[in-house]
């Protein structure tokens, strides 16, 4: 199934993901791709809002994982927020165990996922953030059955 919706504003972007945040749930695993600057981070700002992540949220290109602890419902949520731009090949990033991570039930988000396809059957969903021109972003959900 694939969703589309058209951000005029980078509030918007984060309003939508906050909708969109509502539909996850522990273990499934997000691929968030888009051109550098297309609203990625704003996206996963909108997703950590949602789950009432008190840290504040950065783009992660330094740290490859920041994990996030929440709650909804009152009860705990662990994000796991990875940013694969610094990472250079397939064999560094199974060095560092990102398959590992994948499998252990946590909600996890992955930007620059597109960069390494031999990981794609494992995301449940798929968000692709492109610009659709100065200030307007379109984004595109898919969802695996």
């Amino acid at each position: 199934m694939t969703e589309e919706f058209l951000s005029l504003s980078a509030e918007e972007t984060s309003k939508y993901a906050r909708r969109f945040a509502a539909s996850l749930k522990p273990g499934d695993m997000v691929s968030l791709c888009g051109e550098l600057g297309a609203g990625k981070t704003e996206f996963m700002r909108g997703i950590t809002e949602f789950f009432n992540c008190d840290d504040q949220l950065s783009s992660p290109t330094f740290p490859l994982l920041n994990i996030y602890e929440g709650s909804l419902d009152g009860e705990p949520v662990v994000l796991h927020h990875f940013d694969l731009y610094r990472i250079n090949s397939l064999q560094e990033l199974e060095g560092i165990g990102f398959d590992e991570y994948l499998s252990n039930g946590y909600l996890s988000v992955v930007e620059w996922a597109d960069r390494f396809p031999e990981y794609n059957l494992l995301y449940t969903v798929t968000v692709t953030l492109e610009y659709a021109g100065s200030d307007s972003r379109r984004i595109v959900v898919k969802r695996e059955s």
